[in-house]
């Protein structure tokens, strides 16, 4: 990832392969190349740091920081943003015959969105109007209920 080689990272994965993320699944080695160039085009400085790799078995687990600028593509229809990301997960890849046949990622997509400036930053006021607007309707619909 780090070289931005998505024909390197084909290789590593099966034709069948599924890897499940945030923002949906992707079945087939295609589709998964597809998801990663789209993070590399959106993100076209992106560097991925493995923070921890253990594996067992057929298991491996990564905890990884990826961070880039968002001066690229649009991300999940995100337009850019010029913003700069540092972003945590996990990838619970499976391995079989040598290849990649599935992948779990986990990241903190509010990390994620706030960095963007998508969503606002905890605790600022436009958090907590947001939050004291979703309270009311809350309440509003709980007396609505009775």
């Amino acid at each position: 990832m780090n070289a931005h080689d998505i024909e390197a990272v084909r290789q590593i994965w099966a034709e069948d392969a599924l890897e499940r993320m945030p923002q949906g699944s992707f079945h087939g080695v295609e589709a998964i190349a597809g998801v990663l160039s789209g993070t590399i085009a959106a993100l076209p400085d992106l560097q991925v740091e493995v923070i921890t790799l253990v594996a067992e078995g057929a298991d491996v687990l990564v905890r990884w920081n990826i961070s880039g600028t968002h001066t690229g593509a649009h991300y999940q229809g995100i337009a850019p943003s010029g913003r700069r990301v540092a972003i945590d997960g996990v990838d619970h890849f499976t391995i079989r015959d040598g290849k990649v046949v599935s992948c779990f990622v986990v990241f903190d997509q509010m990390q994620f969105a706030r960095q963007l400036k998508l969503l606002p930053a905890d605790g600022s006021l436009p958090e907590r109007m947001a939050r004291g607007v979703f309270n009311a309707r809350c309440r509003v619909a709980a007396r609505l209920r009775r």
